[in-house]
């Protein structure tokens, strides 16, 4: 599908419901590199605890996966994975394929055979706000994948949908060119432009979680972490 363009602007005019933008760079390849093997519950706890996708599950087997990369998005009509096709033909290896499909699980949006274009494409992974299906092939190793539920309809392939645009993922912004860091306990989206400084201060509280994971295994910890809280709440301890 190509737009049309008019002789007021050079700019594109898609078809109602249709755009694809091209691929946001995203982080730097050292930066995103920093990020790998981080859990992802560090990362939201250096980003206030108030992030993060809610409700999605992994459907590769493997619960020790981790995966980050740069979020190469895509909108769908629920249950419709035409645009999904032709964001494949667009990611670079490394990238995270991020889909709203709006939460529905009626059609899957992605099986089996898609999964193994995934494989070629060498994907970082996938995060799909709807279903897939073919799960036994998806709990082999080599395409993580979370995902909302999954079924065994199919999809249409008639559009619309959009490619590279804003979009909302299980309760989580993610802009086009985000870094995905994701794993057994949730996904995580940090801002291409804050990367640098999140990946320092999920540093700096993984050494202070290992601070007091060290007092909490030799029963060293200073009981006014919790105390001095209780006090300034009034209570009498």
């Amino acid at each position: 599908m190509e737009p049309t363009t008019t002789n007021a602007s050079s700019q594109p005019s898609w078809p109602a419901g249709f755009r694809i933008n091209p691929r946001a760079a995203g982080p730097a390849a050292d930066i995103v590199q920093g990020f790998q093997g981080l859990p992802a519950a560090a990362v939201g706890d250096s980003m206030s605890r108030h992030v993060g996708t809610l409700g999605l599950r992994q459907y590769h087997a493997r619960l020790d996966t981790t995966i980050c990369g740069p979020a190469f998005t895509v909108r769908v009509r629920p249950g419709d994975n035409l645009m999904i096709h032709k964001a494949l033909l667009m990611v670079r290896p490394g990238d995270v394929l991020v889909i709203d499909g709006g939460g529905d699980v009626t059609q899957a949006l992605v099986g089996g055979l898609m999964r193994t274009t995934c494989v070629a494409r060498k994907l970082a992974g996938l995060v799909i706000d709807g279903a897939v299906r073919d799960l036994v092939e998806w709990a082999e190793d080599g395409m993580p994948i979370w995902a909302r539920g999954h079924t065994h309809r199919g999809p249409t392939k008639d559009g619309p949908g959009e490619i590279n645009v804003p979009i909302v993922c299980a309760g989580m912004a993610v802009l086009p060119g985000d870094l995905i860091v994701a794993d057994a306990d949730g996904v995580i989206a940090v801002r291409a432009e804050d990367a640098a400084d999140i990946l320092a201060r999920t540093r700096a509280h993984l050494e202070k979680e290992a601070r007091i994971r060290e007092t909490n295994r030799s029963g060293t910890a200073d009981p006014e972490r919790f105390d001095a809280v209780l006090r300034a709440k009034g209570l009498p301890v």
